[in-house]
């Protein structure tokens, strides 16, 4: 990836690749996760919190040596091992699923490979299988016509019996031009101890592809985003210009929800039912209630709830504040740590002041307040009820109900100025134009 990042921790749709990946596999249940990191261990540590034990590979020696670094993690443990790849993060639970049933059925294979068909075979190792059971396990380079004729390609992901897994990798050889270990062994030396191995088939080739570079990191996040944008719109959303509108791992969109073109959403973005988001907003963390609508240009930030019937306009930025039911704030607008009552009304230009270099402050208006063009409210601040702020005020002390508050300077009047001003400015070019 040429990045400080580890890998499994790019996102797609802003949730990091293992996370996707774990997120199919607490479907699960599993009794314990571990996760084998080589160099980055502090990354996944910080972002996995306790929630898998990791076991340190080092150095890296192959995939089967990989495996390997989790026997003590899984010391005493002799059911089934689902074996995952980080950088595969969308293989389905159903599909987990499947591997384990295969592997506790009543013919007991030794190992479960999962398979899948891709429209191009590549550089892909083959299973050579009949009726689901595996005959043989080959790699490409090693493979012959007859085999890579085989559109049935390895995965490298496998489910293996605790009680058979350790075992089978302690026979595993070295003896490659890589001279790694390599996890599909296992299965060449169970069928050699004549045992059955046994193939599933992922449904969907794309749930077992990888990442590795980030070409292949958009790629899946293009697949993402065009299978959840078809969800969106068989569930009742409109999206007039699909390819341009991107989506967040757990966005949820009402019915009868019409989103524009060049729409942005991050995690944490609930919208109800018969909202309109115009074209060019971005929106996370934010709860929007029926009957809203947003934008254009509009910026929706965490913490931002907009109200039953609210609406939020052109280049308006709402960060940690309520915008009451019926509430508007049409234009040129920043509220941020603010409560708007229901009804109110905010003039383009507004901006609550919440920051002053060392905490943030709450501005509070009351119900059907208006506040006009171009105001500044220096929070902490409360506006009343039915109350007025007059346009280009600043405000910095408390306005009660029913009040109207003005804070301008005194406007100044010079009869005539502006014409003596124009006629001195002509002369003087004149006279620089002659000289």
């Amino acid at each position: 990836m040429k990045s400080d990042l580890h890998k499994v921790l790019h996102p797609i749709a802003g949730r990091a690749m293992i996370e996707h990946l774990l997120a199919s596999l607490d479907e699960l249940a599993s009794q314990r996760t571990v996760v084998v990191v080589g160099d980055g261990r502090d990354q996944l540590e910080g972002a996995l919190a306790g929630r898998a034990e990791l076991a340190v590979q080092e150095p890296q020696l192959g995939t089967g040596h990989a495996v390997q670094q989790a026997e003590s993690a899984l010391a005493g443990f002799d059911g089934p091992v689902l074996i995952l790849y980080g950088d595969v993060p969308f293989v389905r639970s159903e599909t987990m699923r499947a591997m384990i049933s295969r592997l506790e059925a009543e013919d007991a294979p030794a190992a479960v490979v999962l398979g899948f068909e891709p429209a191009d075979t590549l550089q892909y190792g083959r299973v050579i299988a009949s009726d689901g059971r595996i005959e043989k396990m080959v790699e490409h380079k090693d493979a012959t016509e007859a085999e890579r004729a085989c559109t049935l390609c390895n995965s490298g992901l496998m489910a293996v019996r605790g009680s058979d897994l350790f075992g089978l990798l302690a026979r595993v050889g070295n003896d490659n031009a890589q001279g790694e270990y390599y996890l599909p062994d296992i299965v060449n030396l169970a069928l050699a101890d004549g045992r059955i191995c046994a193939v599933v088939t992922a449904e969907h080739p794309e749930e077992v592809a990888g990442i590795n570079s980030r070409s292949e990191l958009a790629e899946a996040e293009a697949r993402w985003q065009a299978r959840r944008r078809v969800e969106a719109m068989a569930d009742g959303a409109t999206l007039t210009a699909p390819e341009t509108v991107f989506f967040a791992w757990d966005t949820k969109i009402g019915r009868d929800v019409t989103i524009e073109p060049n729409v942005i959403f991050g995690p944490g973005v609930v919208v109800a039912d018969r909202v309109t988001i115009h074209g060019f907003s971005h929106i996370a963390g934010a709860t929007i209630e029926s009957g809203v609508e947003v934008g254009p240009f509009a910026r929706l930030r965490p913490g931002a709830e907009l109200q039953e019937g609210s609406k939020v306009g052109n280049f308006v930025e709402i960060k940690k504040s309520v915008l009451g039911k019926g509430a508007k704030a049409n234009h040129l607008t920043y509220l941020g740590d603010a409560e708007i009552g229901a009804g109110a009304n905010i003039g383009a230009g507004t901006i609550t002041c919440n920051y002053d270099g060392y905490f943030k402050y709450k501005t509070v208006i009351g119900e059907r307040a208006f506040i006009g063009s171009n105001s500044a409210l220096i929070a902490p601040l409360k506006i009343g009820a039915d109350a007025i702020v007059a346009a280009g005020s600043a405000v910095s002390r408390d306005v009660d109900a029913g009040d109207m508050r003005m804070v301008r300077g005194e406007q100044l009047v010079k009869p005539g100025w502006a014409d003596r001003f124009h006629d001195a400015m002509k002369r003087k070019k004149e006279t620089q134009k002659k000289n």
